[in-house]
């Protein structure tokens, strides 16, 4: 499930997830569990019929990256592997950042960090024109609206309604590696970020 806030050159994208990560850390090893939120840059696509036609729009480079997980063998609240993604090198995102006070209080700093557009926009290495002139006030005024959508979403993962393995691989949007044995795939994600 993914919930979508959409301004006029930004976007931010909220969605449940399930990960295991196929090269972890020492500590981050088995599968970790939880809500991704993204920072996108919005495009409208070209109408495809007439002037009544839907507007194709896509979610674009990411800007910016939070995931708030948890591994799924410990404890729910631990937030244990919450972190964020300053940074993306095109699509993909440098290494994880771990900050306490996203671990203490992760939807009072999401909070704090949606505040203040610019300065994520700016640190992530974007130009300032990447955003619309009043998308930086849409958002803080939504802001409290994406907290919330977080917290639903990290609810549902903890009662286990989301954030789980897929029953439909080809529903997982990710290659499977192959596993150590090289025999059988082993899942890197589901989701829909």
């Amino acid at each position: 499930m993914f919930y979508a806030f959409g301004f006029e050159r930004v976007g931010v994208l909220v969605g449940d997830l399930y990960f295991v990560d196929p090269a972890p850390h020492k500590g981050q090893e088995g599968p970790e569990h939880g809500v991704r939120l993204e920072l996108r840059v919005l495009e409208r696509g070209e109408l495809k019929g007439s002037v009544y036609s839907a507007q194709p729009i896509e979610a674009g480079q990411p800007i910016w990256r939070a995931d708030f997980l948890e591994s799924v063998q410990g404890r729910p609240g631990s937030f244990d592997r919450t972190h964020h993604h300053p940074v993306f090198r095109g699509w993909d995102p440098t290494r994880r950042v771990f900050v306490n006070e996203l671990s203490a209080d992760p939807l009072g700093w999401l909070g704090t960090q949606l505040a203040d557009l610019d300065a994520l926009v700016a640190s992530a290495g974007f130009p300032p024109e990447v955003i619309g002139p009043d998308d930086a006030e849409s958002l803080r005024s939504v802001a409290p609206e994406i907290v919330d959508a977080t917290r639903r979403l990290l609810e549902k993962v903890r009662s286990g309604e989301l954030g789980n393995p897929p029953r439909d691989a080809a529903l997982t949007g990710a290659a499977p590696a192959a596993s150590a044995s090289g025999r059988e795939p082993v899942l890197i994600r589901s989701g829909w970020l």
